[in-house]
């Protein structure tokens, strides 16, 4: 499979997706519904010329073909397989290539699998997803063509960037963009749903599963980023707030705000405005976002360094769909009819409570973001940053009314709550949750005031979910064989919103626990050096140079003990990639469920060490740190059951529509 093959299929992409996007869009006519249908012929065309793009360049790497520029720059014969294939998506026209792979998944995905959707929104939606594809396809061809050849060939190519040569790398990119692109189709459905001029029960249940998918994919995404980050850079953090960090948390904070959104809609023929408008925002933020990684603003150790030029067209593309979809929006909002009547204490109030509070965080996050770009531009190159001080003050009080609230919102009811009862249901959960905090401030023997309200506050929310779970199946209530029956009636949806609230409790505890209660040390240590830190004893035993595929190592040797007893050795490493010029740290780490032991060596103290000389050593014990990445597996997992309902389920059969003003039990 030549890279011509490639280029020659991305072309006939291009093509096909001009002629989808000028499908007539309007009209009842037969011969205007056969256009209508041909849509699904059009994204499956897409899909398999783009997808023979991607394994064409795929299949360049896997040959180490250096006569494309793109494998000459990002690959190695060196190279492991296993990161000879991931370099495909590692550079900018590689990952950009997979972006457009992904927008055409989703566009075949409701083509085939909407089979429950009228064939004229159908057809529209498909309209707004081939026109983005259009954008990105002419992006790709014109400015930034993953098959340009160079000759004279080099012998050997000039390595991928060594951080991304990482199992979590691998994951972590196919992962951000199902999400990032994802939203795509959720925004072409907005999108059609304002030129049609319709906006009902029947639209949001059509979205939800696209919105969920999407949320999912991001989730674990942001979750693997996050992994890897901690595990791979050496610092022993989980999250910097760097701005491309930041530009994957915008979109699934409005995403988490636009699937609750879309539940109300399609429950209560509610907040109809709300969803569109997040659906066309989260979006908005994933281009944002694009942008921003490949415009060449900004260094990051995420971002792709790429000609500023470049950004200009993305601008564009920015300025047409963020623009023409507000403009839309503002001129057919007006027109949408109200939905269900509900009081100030109900759980569509606490739905919207929690889109408000989502969407200031979202901005406050954007704010932060953006603000040092626009100083250095407002001042003629004046540099001024904004980092964790400000969004840890700024972003973290906002979030704790929410996750108050989120532990009282699944016992409302729709259009009217007594919120005296549910209190009334939630007395021993405050107990217990009270209880329990003080347990764990016993335990630490001090810390802020404001950890432990966050402890509480996970606590609650935790306690709360798993007392509204039980309610649910009536456990202690009923026999057991009765519970476990009611359990396994209960809709896949309901046990996957319960596992989230539980998931974002989990992920809180860790959060909170590896911030607060974080021991560290830096030190330059000598063979036969101890170090004391959160009751281990660590001794350093000296380094030793080792060799790998493509790459040297020094490699450290630590013995960990407590109490007299030995635990474990631990092999840090400091590699050097001859090739690429570079190095990386890859730390070691004793992990259990109480907190990691996280030891990463950094440079000799002199240039020219051995075995006799000293090491840089930064040695840290962070206290249930693993919550994170447990909490946000319940996250997915949670989302995915949800997923998995066959009410929720893409293509599930059509369901009687809901009037505005009809209770619907909660899900």
């Amino acid at each position: 499979m030549t890279p011509e093959i490639g280029h020659f299929a991305l072309a006939l992409a291009l093509a096909m997706a001009l002629v989808q996007s000028v499908i007539p869009m309007i009209g009842a006519s037969r011969r205007n519904l056969i256009w209508m249908r041909s849509a699904r012929a059009t994204s499956t065309g897409q899909l398999v010329l783009v997808g023979t793009a991607f394994a064409a360049l795929m299949y360049s790497f896997f040959v180490s073909d250096f006569t494309v520029a793109n494998v000459a720059e990002n690959s190695n014969s060196l190279q492991p397989m296993l990161f000879k294939l991931a370099a495909t998506w590692g550079s900018h026209e590689g990952s950009l290539l997979l972006w457009i792979f992904i927008l055409a998944i989703f566009g075949a995905g409701v083509a085939h699998f909407g089979s429950n959707i009228p064939d004229a929104l159908k057809a529209r939606t498909l309209s707004v997803q081939a026109w983005i594809s259009v954008g990105f396809l002419s992006f790709l061809l014109f400015t930034s063509n993953p098959f340009d050849r160079v000759f004279p060939p080099p012998l050997d190519g000039s390595d991928l960037n060594p951080l991304l040569q990482d199992i979590g790398l691998v994951m972590h990119p196919p992962l951000l963009y199902f999400g990032y692109v994802g939203f795509s189709i959720v925004f072409s459905f907005a999108v059609a749903a304002l030129i049609e001029g319709r906006v009902d029960t029947a639209w949001a249940r059509w979205v939800r599963p696209w919105t969920l998918a999407a949320w999912v994919s991001l989730t674990a995404g942001i979750a693997l980023g996050s992994w890897w980050a901690y595990y791979e850079l050496g610092w022993g953090g989980w999250w910097f707030w760097d701005p491309v960090e930041n530009v994957s948390f915008m979109p699934w904070l409005l995403g988490t705000a636009l699937l609750h959104s879309a539940i109300v809609t399609e429950k209560r023929a509610a907040f109809k405005s709300w969803t569109i408008l997040l659906a066309i925002l989260t979006f908005s933020l994933s281009l944002l976002g694009t942008f921003i990684v490949r415009s060449g603003l900004l260094t990051s150790v995420h971002a792709f360094a790429v000609d500023p030029e470049r950004g200009f067209y993305i601008l564009g593309l920015l300025a047409v769909s963020i623009g023409g979809s507000l403009a839309l929006f503002a001129w057919r909002a007006p027109m949408m009819e109200p939905g269900g009547l509900f009081k100030p204490i109900s759980r569509e109030a606490g739905l919207l409570l929690n889109n408000m509070i989502l969407a200031t965080a979202t901005g406050t996050v954007l704010l932060g973001t953006l603000y040092p770009l626009f100083f250095e531009a407002l001042t003629g190159g004046e540099k001024i940053s904004v980092g964790p001080p400000f969004f840890n003050a700024a972003f973290v009080p906002m979030m704790l009314p929410l996750v108050f609230a989120m532990a009282l919102g699944p016992l409302l009811s729709w259009k009217r709550a007594d919120l005296a009862g549910v209190f009334q249901r939630l007395k021993f959960v405050a107990v217990l949750s009270v209880l329990a905090t003080l347990a764990i401030w016993y335990r630490m023997n001090g810390g802020p005031v404001l950890g432990y309200l966050s402890i509480l506050l996970a606590f609650w929310l935790l306690f709360a979910t798993v007392r509204e779970w039980v309610g649910r199946i009536r456990l202690f209530e009923v026999p057991f064989t009765d519970a476990v029956r009611r359990a396994r009636n209960l809709p896949r949806a309901s046990h996957g919103m319960s596992m989230a609230h539980a998931g974002v409790a989990v992920v809180i505890l860790g959060m909170v626990g590896s911030s607060v209660w974080k021991s560290e040390q830096i030190l330059f240590a000598q063979p036969g050096t101890d170090v004391s830190i959160a009751g281990f004893e660590v001794e350093f035993r000296g380094v030793e140079r080792v060799r790998g595929p493509n790459y040297v190592a020094d490699r450290g040797t630590l013995d960990v003990s407590r109490n007299g007893e030995r635990l474990t050795t631990l092999y840090p490493e400091r590699r050097s990639y001859p090739v690429a010029q570079s190095t990386t740290t890859e730390s070691a780490i004793r992990s259990t469920l109480a907190g990691d032991l996280y030891i990463s060596i950094g440079q000799p103290a002199l240039e020219e060490a051995d075995d006799s000389g000293a090491w840089t050593l930064r040695i840290l014990y962070e206290p249930l740190v693993n919550l994170i990445w447990i909490g946000a597996g319940m996250l997915v997992i949670g989302g995915g059951l949800s997923l998995s309902d066959r009410r929720l389920r893409v293509g599930a059969p059509k369901r009687a529509a809901v009037s505005g003003d009809a209770t619907v039990p909660a899900e």
